[in-house]
């Protein structure tokens, strides 16, 4: 059975932790590609994440967190938040004495992922992002303000509803897999969240509140950006309009999904991103596939 660490760290104060499952060396083979950190949204933690684990695993050692305000660490600071996040993610490589890591970020954990590919590029090997909310137009400002009034009034079964409606395209016309599992999970989540996590509302209000920089660009850094085809939350053209920033990335959708393709498509985004992170390391796991290059070319269909 491949050994789990728990590792606890603090950044400015603030208390946090980590999980990493070692890749397993009873096979006799070593990774065949550096440890893969995986940053999720505002209220992932670092058990969130269990197919990462299965496609990840055979390759190399994955690594999860509660970084501050998330899950069971300490809550932020008042005031910006992205410095200590990506402080938080610097630690984390150095206590694993990685010098460079595989960075996945999805949702809210893409702009902790890209901040800090932008500043240490020369600690991270390949970098891929999921659900970039690169823009949030006045619709989803409105819901979401209707989702704190909701939560604010101590009503957590409608900001649960609310919120994850919010995330999610429920357009019939539109075919998302799995949208109602999807959907049923996703509310759970956020009750879960708010009944276990002593500061989850305030994580979730600084998500909200927070607008992530996504400008600058990036390069030298190998990277994937990928987009649920029916995205509500930042559309695919706006994401692919981001990956074009980050130069010699590639951009592909997935189809029947939304902004939680990592649910609806846990299988084929899991595979996806194991074979980014390993595609130029020997061979990849499982079977090749082909990742269409940014170049300006028409979104990818995987």
């Amino acid at each position: 059975m491949p050994e789990e660490i728990i590792r606890t760290l603090s950044v400015d104060g603030v208390r946090y932790g980590y999980r990493v499952l070692r890749h397993d060396r009873g096979t006799g083979a070593g990774p065949v590609t550096e440890p893969a950190l995986v940053i999720g949204g505002a209220l992932q933690g670092m058990y969130g994440w269990p197919q990462m684990d299965d496609h990840l695993g055979p390759a190399a050692d994955v690594v999860t967190a509660d970084l501050p305000g998330m899950g069971s660490a300490d809550p932020l600071p008042p005031g910006p938040s992205a410095g200590i996040l990506r402080r938080a993610v610097l630690a984390i490589a150095d206590d694993l004495g990685a010098p460079r890591l595989n960075l996945f970020g999805f949702s809210y954990g893409t702009a902790i992922a890209f901040g800090f590919a932008q500043r240490h590029p020369e600690r991270v090997a390949r970098l891929a992002l999921g659900g970039v909310p690169v823009h949030i137009d006045a619709a989803q400002v409105e819901c979401w303000e209707r989702a704190r009034e909701l939560l604010a009034d101590g009503d957590r079964d409608g900001f649960a509803a609310t919120a994850a409606d919010a995330l999610m395209c429920l357009d019939p016309e539109r075919p998302v897999h799995r949208r109602e599992l999807a959907r049923r999970y996703v509310r759970r989540s956020f009750l879960h969240a708010l009944t276990h996590s002593p500061h989850a509302t305030e994580s979730l209000y600084r998500a909200l509140a927070d607008r992530p920089d996504f400008s600058g660009g990036l390069s030298g850094v190998p990277a994937l950006v990928f987009a649920g085809e029916h995205d509500t939350v930042t559309s695919p053209a706006l994401q692919r309009e981001f990956a074009a920033t980050i130069e010699g990335s590639r951009f592909l959708t997935l189809p029947e999904s939304d902004h939680w393709v990592v649910l609806e498509r846990a299988v084929e985004v899991a595979e996806l991103v194991a074979r980014f992170f390993t595609e130029t390391e020997g061979a990849p796991v499982g079977a090749p596939v082909s990742l269409p290059r940014q170049a300006g070319a028409p979104v990818g269909r995987s």
